[in-house]
């Protein structure tokens, strides 16, 4: 019936330092996104290429491992404990099918890091349940059994592993190397003489932190496999310890700590306890090498440099700060030499203002060239070394929300998407043009609250209204920042740009963004944060950045609306947009009203409707603005008709009290008409069942006309705008985040086919809502008889859907007709 493309994917990246990974053959970063795991290009200036489903809950810990034979896999844990391998037909692209080579239950609760040795096929996974456990693949399997467990390591004295690390101590050959820390203030060091069968045995404990360790990278100093190995441990006590790992006895010549001018007065807390171990004959001393100052607040990660003639530690930390480490040519002190971020004058107050809350990692690419870090925004980063200016420049890259996305709103033209979400963020959508080059980048972010956002809708193209779990619904402008923007770089035109306010900014301690113009001064934070979004418009060339579009993108907010007693649970607004229609969480009739506001005085339209006893989970206008339909917790839609004349009250025409058996999730009205069908809406509920419903506007009753099934509850629904021959076309989505495509004969009002979308291309979890792309240019250009070819810049292809998900996503689907 349809051709299904998945045309944009963001999604945020999940809160763990060990989530993510990036393959130095293919090029690709690979990270937790809620249960899935999502697959970026960070080299080209688009979104996702792919997401993997599999994990049943949050993925905390991903490492890529290369085989002999160039086949790729990658080893993803997560919060259940369980362990995936992937396998990659070809490690330099993403052409080879991905297929999960297996599944490890071993571990009982969460897995927080894994480590991998490359030359013999090795992986090491910690979990919360004090263990770590060594894993072999047999790259010449293709079954279960390719993956099998070597030995499991007993943490004693017990604590929960939070990294590892896993290196050959002599060259490319045994004895192995296993380096474990986590919840204690020290390092603990194990050795296996044979990597065929690991059985590590506890041979150095290093002290000297005074927090939990967050993290362990380990290198070679030199190129020579057989030179010393350095082992970097950051901690929550805002240190970094390198410790210095070496063949023999007798000790290399390096700073001691008496003698390091860089510890100053530290230098007389610190000790060089030598640690001896045998390991295959061959004896071992560990040192104490340096103690790294300079971040303050907490280092979640520490990653050195590939090897490219130089030695560098790459660290990031919760002071929104990455810094780059090195030793000092001259006298071999360790320093920092560039840092990368927020300086604290820029910080915010809080995390509305401005301040991300810090970087969870930070990782090299494989030439040394590029860096990335995840934010607490969930947002990526993406910074270049320019060669020619000898500094680091910040690039486009992809952003998402970090928890369930709860409500979709295409603007009034469809030329951008607003999503939010219970991340407390309202965000913005819309299509880069650059040439014949086109990718869906976030814009701005509008609004970022203090309550979990619920339920939004646009009012025009240069407004919309949100609701959150607070008592009252608030309405936002487009400020001219944005504007500017979306007009340069995606082409979208508003014509009153003039009158809009610069942009906006939160007061600490507030939770309204409040609309600011241009100044010449900045005597204050605020002025100066609005000097600086004044400067930030069509200067770039590129879609906003992460530190931008949390400080620089709000949208000023318009109007308050007041009147409900609980929580926002839906908002809807008329196609003229003179209307909002709201309602909130209720467990009785009297507050399980509908309430309507009228947007020119932004007063309210009395008398509230009245029909449910529960939650009102959906509101809808119909096409032409007579009626509104709603739906709720009480198992029951409503109908109201719109009084005669210019009147804003509506009564209430008709009323099902039994039409689903369990609870009502969604309703859906059809723009498109015909001789047979006069006005025509869908509900769907818990009972797993899509109802459709005809309307007879004369005689003012409602009957059946078409049922649809499903295997699991739905959650949502929204019907195509227009026509596909003489059939209607509903999206339908469920609990379970599978997808379906339902089609209505017109003449004889039955269902003539239903189309199940590739679940591998489908979110894994509950879709929260549907929304088709109302006026899109291919829907446009259909009803006119013009061919999409004709457009200069080339057109996505087919009608556009917009889905909402409880693992984090927002999604567009494009669908091409194969009638």
């Amino acid at each position: 019936m349809f051709k299904v493309n998945l045309d944009f994917v963001a999604v945020g990246g999940n809160g763990y330092p060990a989530a993510s990974d990036w393959d130095p053959s293919s090029g690709l970063l690979a990270f937790g996104a809620d249960n899935n795991i999502a697959l970026w290009d960070p080299r080209a200036q688009v979104g996702i290429a792919a997401i993997l489903v599999g994990h049943p809950d949050k993925v905390t810990a991903l490492r890529f491992l290369l085989s002999k034979t160039r086949r790729a896999y990658l080893i993803s844990g997560s919060v259940d404990g369980s362990v995936r391998v992937w396998s990659f037909a070809d490690a330099s692209t993403l052409n080879g099918r991905l297929s999960t080579l297996a599944v490890l239950s071993s571990h009982s609760k969460s897995v927080n890091a894994i480590c991998v040795e490359t030359t013999s096929h090795l992986f090491a996974t910690a979990s919360a349940d004090r263990t770590v456990r060594i894993w072999q693949i047999n790259p010449s399997c293709q079954d279960d059994v390719a993956v099998t467990l070597l030995s499991t390591v007993s943490l004693e004295p017990s604590f929960i592993p939070l990294s590892l690390t896993l290196s050959c101590l002599k060259g490319h050959a045994s004895p192995l190397l296993l380096a474990v820390a986590g919840t204690k203030q020290f390092v603990q060091i194990y050795v296996a003489n044979s990597p065929r069968n690991p059985h590590f045995s506890l041979r150095a404990t290093l002290t000297g932190h005074e927090g939990w360790i967050q993290a362990l990278a380990v290198t070679r100093e030199t190129e020579d496999a057989n030179s010393d190995i350095l082992l970097a441990s950051a901690s929550q006590d805002k240190y970094i310890r390198l410790w210095r790992i070496h063949q023999g006895y007798e000790l290399s010549s390096v700073n001691t700590p008496a003698t390091d001018p860089s510890l100053g007065s530290f230098a007389r807390t610190l000790s060089n306890k030598l640690h001896r171990f045998k390991a295959d004959e061959l004896d071992y001393t560990v040192t104490f090498e340096a103690l790294l100052l300079g971040h303050e607040d907490w280092i979640y990660s520490a990653a050195w440099r590939p090897r490219q003639g130089k030695l560098q530690l790459l660290s990031a930390s919760a002071d929104n700060s990455l810094a780059f480490w090195e030793p000092d040519e001259t006298s071999g002190v360790w320093i920092c030499v560039t840092r990368l971020g927020e300086i604290s004058g820029q910080k915010g107050s809080t995390t509305a203002t401005g301040s991300t809350g810090g970087f969870w990692n930070a990782l090299w690419s494989s030439d040394g060239q590029t860096v990335l870090s995840l934010g607490r925004t969930g947002g990526w980063r993406v910074w270049r070394y320019d060669a020619e200016q000898s500094r680091w420049q910040q690039g486009v890259a992809t952003s998402g929300h970090l928890k369930e996305v709860t409500g979709l709103a295409w603007g009034s033209n469809g030329q951008y998407l607003l999503s939010t979400g219970s991340d407390q963020t309202t965000r913005l959508w819309a299509d880069w043009t650059r040439g014949k080059k086109r990718s869906w980048h976030e814009f701005s972010r509008p609004q970022i609250h203090g309550y979990d956002l619920n339920c939004i809708d646009t009012l025009g193209p240069t407004q919309f209204i949100s609701g959150a779990d607070e008592k009252l619904l608030r309405v936002f402008d487009e400020p001219r920042t944005v504007a500017n923007n979306l007009d340069k770089l995606c082409g979208i035109q508003s014509a009153e740009q003039e009158k809009m306010p610069d942009t906006a900014n939160i007061p600490a301690l507030g939770l309204s963004n409040k609309a600011i113009q241009g100044v010449e001064t900045d005597e204050d934070a605020d002025t100066m944060i609005a000097t600086s979004a004044s400067l930030f418009s069509v200067e770039d060339e590129y879609p906003p950045l992460e530190d931008q579009l949390a400080r620089f993108t709000l949208w000023p907010e318009r109007e308050k609306l007041y009147g409900h007693g609980y929580e926002i649970s839906a908002v809807a607004a008329s196609h003229d947009c003179s209307l909002v229609a709201t309602a909130c969480r209720a467990s009785s009739i009297d507050h399980a009203v509908i309430r309507l506001y009228d947007t020119k005085e932004w007063r309210e339209v009395k008398p509230s409707l009245k029909a449910h006893a529960l939650t009102v989970t959906r509101i809808r206008f119909s096409p032409d603005d007579q009626f509104i339909l709603s739906v709720g917790r009480d198992r029951q839609w409503a109908l109201f008709k719109r009084k005669a004349g210019l009147s804003q009250t509506y009564d209430s025409v008709v009323l099902n009290p039994k039409a689903h058996s369990r609870m009502i999730l969604d309703a859906s009205w059809s723009s498109a008409t015909s001789h047979v069908l006069r006005k025509v809406f869908a509900t769907a509920g818990r009972d797993k069942a899509v109802k459709v419903w005809t309307l007879n506007v004369s005689e003012l009753n409602v009957n059946p006309i078409a049922t649809i099934t499903t295997d699991a509850p739905v959650t949502a629904i929204d019907f195509l705008p227009l026509l596909v021959g003489n059939s209607l076309i509903i999206a339908i989505g469920t609990e379970t985040g599978a997808m379906q495509l339902g089609k209505i004969d017109c003449d004889s009002s039955k269902i003539v086919a239903v189309q199940s979308i590739d679940p591998s291309i489908g979110p894994s979890r509950s879709i929260t809502q549907l929304s088709w792309r109302t006026q899109h240019e291919s829907l446009l250009e259909k009803a006119h008889g013009r061919d999409a070819t004709d457009a200069e810049v080339p057109r996505s292809g087919g009608d556009q859907l917009a889905v909402a998900s409880q693992d984090s996503s927002v999604r567009i689907y494009s669908f091409e007709s194969v009638l």
